[in-house]
């Protein structure tokens, strides 16, 4: 699949960067900070000074800090304290990213009917309603191994491409609200 203009600068060049940063010499506090924004579920400390090949007390400070700072959430409501991205806040910032970008709102338009066609798609071809629908299809007999790899993987880009179709029809409502305090001061004047 041909990977959309905006998909790119929302998870390829973001990865891409962020695995390069992990392969050169980078400080821990750097590494927890990386694995932290990449978290896409709750995490403990010891599970994420572990990815960040760091110790556990200056992982926990790092992460203390980032919660101080709003990037991350704490949850203490369970046997462990578990840490997790703050998705309004990055939701926030990936609009005023796209808003601030080269990108006119047609484009996003354009984008996200074709992240919605893509999702509709993938409904009709295998009368599913949803990502975990499709992982239920796992379970046919009839399904060689390329279709039960294809199905995994479609069921994998299909959750965080709902993501995206939230922070662009966002983005796209509150156009005008988003746009750059300079914009703001023009139309004033």
């Amino acid at each position: 699949m041909k990977m959309p203009l905006v998909e790119q600068s929302m998870s390829e060049n973001e990865d891409s960067s962020e695995m390069g940063m992990m392969g050169r010499h980078t400080t821990g506090e750097d590494r927890v900070r990386m694995v932290a924004r990449q978290l896409a579920k709750p995490q403990t400390a010891n599970w994420i000074a572990s990815e960040a090949e760091w110790s556990h007390g200056p992982t926990k400070r790092v992460l203390e800090r980032l919660v101080d700072d709003g990037v991350l959430r704490r949850d203490e409501s369970g046997t462990h304290t578990t840490y997790s991205p703050d998705y309004r806040r990055q939701a926030m910032q990936e609009a005023m990213r796209l808003r601030d970008s080269s990108h006119s709102v047609e484009e996003l338009t354009d984008r996200l009917a074709d992240f919605k066609a893509q999702i509709r798609d993938w409904k009709d071809k295998f009368t599913v309603e949803s990502p975990n629908h499709l992982r239920a299809t796992l379970a046919e007999d009839d399904l060689t191994p390329e279709e039960e790899a294809r199905r995994r993987e479609i069921a994998r880009e299909w959750e965080p491409l709902q993501r995206r179709i939230q922070v662009l029809g966002f983005a796209i409502r509150e156009w005008d609200f988003l746009a750059p305090e300079t914009q703001h001061a023009e139309a004033s004047n």
